[in-house]
């Protein structure tokens, strides 16, 4: 199905199913433990045997040597692979750095090996005793002392409009401050974890992955063997927020692995190699620069963002919200990427946005002290029903204003005062911040297969993944509304390689592209049973299980049999309108007077975000949003050890993430909005809109409490308590 001109009037309008606050059907699964995660998937293949991981301990250099004699000759060793007997290996375009290392490292614990064993302990007594014996070279480890060094980051990195220097120097307002985010880890709750098994040349990978064509590709890639002999499964993950968007080593070591010992292998990764043998989200410093007229109006508004990478990897794109968030006829932003050998750096939840809006919401906010204006205002005044950069291309649908002044009003933003540190509630220094929140809203191609059975059950099938968000759950809204037929008459299959390929979970493109490829499975699944019934396709009418048209009817049970398969391909409509969603956030901190203590009150987010799916699941992806911007705001900070080129915190222990109690109330606005250019759905994603503003608004309420400004995240009491208002 072609989707390339704006959605008219269609059965999922009807909104009998979607739309409605609805139960998660795999909670049960969940809540009863018998959800299939990959590492506990002891039933799907016979003699498994347990990989461990070896890990480089330099960050830069060679192996000059790895004696492997005493793990082979452990107790329990089935084999032990590292480069060197691993047979050929192939590179792939989803990775920067190899995932097997030699004999070159270009990252610290960069696997260099695995042992492969009966047993867990015993595979990892046995890595224990391989030596290896390195050259280290001298690494770069260092933004800030590589920030001069950086380069502009690619094709399209940088944009200009006007006159920005010029606008800016002549400005009567302006603001000029520079902010920076660290290094932060995902830290899902489930690691990655692996099954792998061949049969011959076909490879069978169970795996922790929320791109299961992504995942094809890659391992077809890596281990130089045809895509169609490669089967993907990953029906359930534990969390991934960006870091599963690509096979890591724990897949392609357990393929290599079983295929070198000849026998399935299973393999997680411990914790402290998620936080350095994955990905992470890199640390920025940002320079943000806003010149404007006595009313507030932006006249100039530049943003520079620096970050790092391996040699080949990309920007952390902190610019991506400036582009389109306020209006202002002189604009600029630049993105430069330094070379850091620390691991690789890519895609968290909300890339760019994150933690590009930690530095744009809070100069705003730095900026309406300046005009002496509500930042509620400020923000309002600079609203833009078009691309400022290019004012021929609307927005599809853009609500910001409403976001604000809903938001404002529920959270009673009119009590704030605005003076800092003149709020006190014993000894409390209580303040409220708001940001704006913004995040594109990308489709992509998206396919499914629907089949109809005796007794009416209609089965969905598509290669997408549930990642916690609920994907199971709105698929099968979909398929009931479309069909006519209740929730409970689904049957929903999800994260398989053999099943149609579909979007996938990440970039806040899934649930609004996996349920349009679903429609249009059903679209065709529906001509089929109006055909077979000999009724109009065009007026049939899908309702309670019966199909009506004409005057005539008949149970859906008389078109027992059919199957259909289609896919949503979205024309260029992205391109005539920018689609994107909104929110604002506003938070309530309170800061012990004595302590520094600071502790978040409330929190309420409010969200324009295309036709709501699920409002039940989709309030749930926002206050876990919420709730990782506040990580992000308070306490998560990658340290990096700049002699080594590690993470040092690497495990739940000492890299902190926000608890229940550092959450007390939240509180989530969906604004009524439906987006006919998205897709059929008119939805669109909020899992990272979320996030996004999150952080400002509590740096902003921090300030309002205190009248302390930090501008280096995260904000921790040692960077503002000698400057707190004096007690006594």
């Amino acid at each position: 199905m072609k989707f390339d001109k704006p959605a008219g009037t269609n059965p999922i309008d009807r909104k009998m199913v979607i739309g409605k606050a609805t139960d998660r059907i795999d909670g049960p699964l969940k809540t009863t433990g018998t959800a299939p995660y990959a590492y506990e998937r002891h039933d799907v293949v016979a003699n498994q045997a347990y990989g461990y991981i070896v890990g480089s301990t330099i960050a830069k250099g060679q192996i000059a040597s790895i004696d492997t004699a005493d793990a082979k000759a452990s107790p329990g060793v089935v084999g032990v692979v590292t480069w060197e007997n691993a047979g050929k290996l192939g590179t792939s375009h989803w990775h920067t750095a190899r995932l097997l290392a030699g004999p070159k490292v270009e990252h610290y614990d960069q696997a260099v090996a695995i042992v492969v064993a009966d047993s867990f302990e015993e595979a990892r007594a046995a890595a224990k005793l391989i030596r290896v014996q390195y050259k280290r070279a001298d690494g770069q480890f260092d933004l800030a002392a590589q920030k001069a060094s950086a380069t502009k980051a690619g094709d399209g990195a940088d944009s200009a409009v006007g006159d920005f220097a010029s606008a800016f120097a002549s400005a009567p307002i302006h603001l000029d401050q520079q902010y920076t985010t660290p290094d932060q880890s995902h830290a899902m709750m489930e690691p990655h974890a692996s099954i792998a098994a061949w049969d011959g040349d076909k490879l069978t990978l169970w795996t922790s992955n929320q791109m299961i064509n992504w995942a094809v590709d890659a391992m077809s890639d890596l281990l130089l063997i045809p895509k169609e002999n490669v089967h993907v499964m990953s029906p359930f993950l534990g969390g991934g927020f960006g870091s599963k968007l690509w096979v890591r080593a724990d897949a392609m070591l357990a393929a290599v692995g079983a295929r070198v010992t000849g026998r399935p292998v299973r393999v997680t990764l411990t914790r402290p190699m998620v936080f350095n043998n994955t990905t992470h989200r890199p640390a920025t410093i940002q320079r943000i620069r806003i010149g404007s007229d006595k009313d507030g109006k932006i006249t100039a508004i530049g943003h520079e963002s620096w970050s790092g990478d391996l040699p080949g990897g990309g920007p952390e794109g902190a610019t991506n919200q400036t582009k389109k968030l306020y209006a202002g006829a002189n604009r600029m932003t630049a993105l430069r990427l330094a070379v850091l050998d620390l691991p690789e750096g890519n895609a968290m939840r909300a890339p760019g946005e994150a933690p590009g809006l930690m530095a744009l919401e809070m100069a705003m906010d730095e900026f309406a002290e300046k005009l002496g204006m509500d930042p509620v205002e400020v923000r309002i005044v600079n609203d833009t029903q078009v691309d400022p950069e290019n004012p021929n291309r609307p927005f599809s649908q853009r609500n910001l204003v409403g976001c604000l002044r809903k938001g404002a009003e529920a959270f009673g933003w009119n009590k704030r005062n605005p003076k800092p540190a003149s709020v006190r509630d014993g000894r409390w220094l209580v303040g409220m911040g708001m940001a704006s929140a913004y995040r594109g809203a990308p489709v992509m191609n998206s396919a499914a297969r629907v089949d109809i059975d005796r007794n009416g059950v209609v089965t969905v099938a598509t290669d997408m993944t549930d990642i916690g968000t609920g994907s199971y759950t709105i698929i099968g809204q979909t398929a009931a509304e479309m069909m006519g037929v209740p929730l409970d008459k689904v049957v929903v299959k999800l994260g398989d390689s053999s099943f149609p390929v579909s979007s996938g979970s990440g970039g806040q493109w899934g649930a609004n592209s996996s349920t349009a490829g679903v429609y249009a499975a059903c679209m065709a699944l529906r001509e089929k049973v109006a055909a077979k019934l000999g009724l109009d396709p065009k007026s049939a009418v899908f309702e309670n299980g019966t199909v009506s048209a004409g005057g005539k009817s008949a149970p859906l049970t008389d078109a027992a049999g059919l199957s259909a398969e289609d896919r949503i391909e979205f024309g260029d409509l992205s391109r005539k309108y920018v689609q994107a969603t909104f929110g604002g956030h506003f938070v309530e901190v309170a800061v012990d007077a004595y302590t520094g203590e600071m502790r978040i009150r409330r929190m309420l987010a409010a969200c324009a975000a295309g036709r709501i799916l699920n409002p039940k699941s989709a309030r749930s992806q926002v206050i876990g949003a919420m709730t990782m911007g506040a990580g992000a705001a308070l306490m998560e900070e990658l340290v990096v050890d700049k002699r080594f080129g590690y993470f040092v915190n690497h495990d739940l222990a000492e890299y902190h993430v926000p608890v229940h109690a550092d959450i007390p109330h939240q509180e989530v606005i969906f604004l009524e909005e439906e987006d006919p250019t998205s897709s059929p759905m008119k939805a669109k994603g909020v899992g990272e809109l979320g996030i996004c503003g999150v952080g400002a608004a509590i740096a902003n309420a921090i300030y309002n409490a205190t009248g302390v400004r930090v501008r280096e995240y995260p904000i921790t009491l040692d960077k503002f308590v000698e400057q707190m208002p004096r007690v006594a």
